[in-house]
């Protein structure tokens, strides 16, 4: 574990080092930035590394009260750093592209004029994306309303409302005040049941369980149910199961509950596959395959077997959307669903773009939601 983490970090040194001097290069070397405030943005860039590293660190090794200033920073500066090298990475190839080398001897005045023309422009671009990235990332949780028709659900359950979040990502930038907010969003939708599609948490019980606490005042008919993402099996996923029973929240573990009577549906959920103890086919053994099932799973490549078993809809998260683009493009790699409604040979699939966010408290093209999933038999 330790020889892991030193090869982890020792690759996300050269990689965000990398990074840095990518940005110094191009905006304060190739700019020729006149004294002193070449200096000034040499050190700047230099402080700020020194900041991102260090939160890494510090999270894990003091409390989150002490850690908290240094991840606001570091976490802004690295998204922000994204931004800026994918904009100087674009100017590099327009400039590449657009500026034909001159055939007589080099000007250092056109070279440093053409480096603090792109250079600017995309510094301003970076820096711009990544201001509406935390306004967007900050910004009141909107609620998304989704109607889905199901197959054998009964005529009384038209209209069942089922309100998810996904992805919260409790920790360092996010608290007790997020979750607050969250839980008074989904009171007021008077729910029929609440969904949580994993990734709650990062971070330990010991360290968290105040901030999740107002969990506890979360009000549904039929309940608030729960399923493991990856991030709860970093954190201590046993002690978590066992904080969020005190909290009135049902942890659904390969396994299935009724809901509705006779013409409602069953409820299942499954592990997370990081617990390499996933199991659909236990989550659904001994129910009545004459009724719907809706199936929490965080991951939505659980769909294949999913849709293959019978399941109707399947609720999950992970993706975030992409959060930030270009992500989307990536998660794509991974996962067969991004975000929204999707519709296979027979069930149907929602994938969360998340409530909170991870790492940089940015969001770029995937703003943050609360599903109200509204349910209805299909010839409804």
């Amino acid at each position: 574990m330790a020889a892991r983490m030193l090869l982890f970090f020792s690759v996300a040194v050269l990689v965000i080092g990398g990074a840095h001097y990518y940005v110094w290069a191009r905006l304060v070397r190739d700019a020729a930035l006149p004294s002193p405030w070449g200096r000034v943005a040499t050190l700047l860039l230099g402080a700020l590394f020194l900041v991102v590293m260090t939160g890494f660190v510090a999270y894990r090794a003091v409390s989150r009260e002490t850690a908290s200033p240094f991840m606001w920073v570091g976490y802004v500066w690295f998204g922000t750093l994204f931004f800026l090298v994918i904009a100087l990475g674009l100017a590099d190839l327009v400039k590449a592209i657009a500026v034909r080398p001159d055939p007589g001897p080099i000007d250092p005045d056109r070279r440093q004029a053409i480096a603090r023309l792109f250079g600017g422009a995309a510094a301003l671009f970076g820096l711009g994306t990544a201001a509406f990235g935390v306004v967007s990332a900050l910004s009141p949780v909107a609620v998304n309303r989704v109607r889905v028709a199901i197959d054998r659900l009964g005529k009384k359950s038209a209209g069942y409302r089922i309100v998810q979040i996904s992805d919260v990502h409790v920790g360092p930038t996010i608290g007790k005040a997020f979750i607050e907010h969250v839980v008074a969003r989904i009171n007021a939708l008077s729910p029929d049941l609440v969904a949580i599609t994993g990734d709650l948490v990062d971070g330990s019980v010991e360290a968290l369980a105040e901030h999740v606490a107002p969990l506890a005042k979360l009000k549904a008919r039929d309940g608030v149910f729960f399923v493991t993402g990856n991030h709860e099996y970093y954190s201590g996923a046993d002690e978590w199961i066992a904080q969020l029973g005190k909290l009135g929240v049902r942890v659904l573990s390969n396994e299935h509950v009724r809901i509705g009577g006779d013409e409602g549906f069953d409820l299942a959920g499954i592990d997370d596959p990081t617990s390499r103890a996933s199991d659909l086919r236990k989550a659904l053994a001994g129910r009545d395959a004459s009724r719907p099932v809706v199936l929490l799973a965080h991951q939505p490549k659980a769909i294949e077997l999913a849709d293959a078993l019978g399941v109707d809809l399947q609720l999950s998260g992970h993706t975030h959307g992409g959060q930030m683009f270009p992500w989307n493009f990536f998660v794509r790699l991974q996962q067969p669903f991004v975000a929204g409604l999707h519709k296979l040979a027979r069930a149907q699939i929602y994938v969360s773009r998340g409530t909170g966010y991870w790492g940089p408290p940015m969001r770029v093209g995937a703003p943050a939601e609360i599903t109200e999933i509204e349910l209805h038999p299909r010839d409804a």
